[in-house]
């Protein structure tokens, strides 16, 4: 009888969703785990790149420092991403780390014979390749989170999701999204066209 009463319970869990919320939320934890993966890589870039760039620009030092901080700043947050004050907090010192590393391209261009080294191209190759990598999993998190979301509401799923303690989750938010999507400019592959383009010359 007891056996009898165990698989019925397991089939009625099953019917309503129990598996599909394991699945769901097992996706959402690896979604975050690449999350995090590409933004430390990011971040073990920054020592080596302040280093190459200070060989260069070490008077620039108001914003190597503000590089160095933000890097320090987010090496001192320990996340915990179902919780909401946290994960914006998170989000906060990331974005202070996106912007740094913004202002410390634009001193770049004012260094021809930087913009040259060879160390310097491949921490930019490697910099704007992880600026991507990260884009697409914070993207994709997103999307887990809310393919979550939306499921552990709807009846009857949020029966067994309350039952079990699953509950929606935090997310990043949409000003967040927009703001890493705007990368830190690292393309120093050629002139500006708009530079080089011939100009109209007054009529005579």
């Amino acid at each position: 009888m007891r056996h009898l009463v165990l698989l019925v319970l397991a089939l009625m869990l099953s019917g309503c969703g129990y598996n599909q919320i394991q699945q769901k939320d097992e996706a959402v934890n690896a979604g975050w785990s690449e999350v995090l993966n590409q933004y430390k890589r990011r971040a073990d870039l920054v020592p080596n790149l302040v280093s190459t760039v200070k060989g260069y620009a070490a008077h620039e030092q108001q914003v190597l420092t503000a590089v160095t901080e933000a890097r320090a700043k987010v090496g001192e947050i320990n996340v915990d991403a179902g919780d909401p004050a946290s994960l914006e907090q998170f989000q906060q010192a990331q974005g202070e780390l996106s912007s740094a590393l913004s202002r410390l391209m634009v001193v770049v261009e004012n260094y021809p014979n930087l913009k040259a080294d060879r160390g310097f191209l491949d921490l930019q190759t490697q910099l704007e390749g992880t600026e991507n990598r990260i884009a697409v999993a914070r993207g994709r998190y997103i999307q887990l989170v809310q393919d979550y979301n939306i499921y552990v509401r709807s009846f009857p799923q949020n029966l067994i999701a309350k039952m079990f303690g699953y509950g929606p989750r935090p997310n990043f938010s949409v000003e967040n999204e927009r703001a890493i999507q705007e990368a830190p400019a690292v393309d120093f592959g050629g002139p500006d066209p708009a530079a080089t383009a011939p100009q109209p010359q007054p009529a005579g």
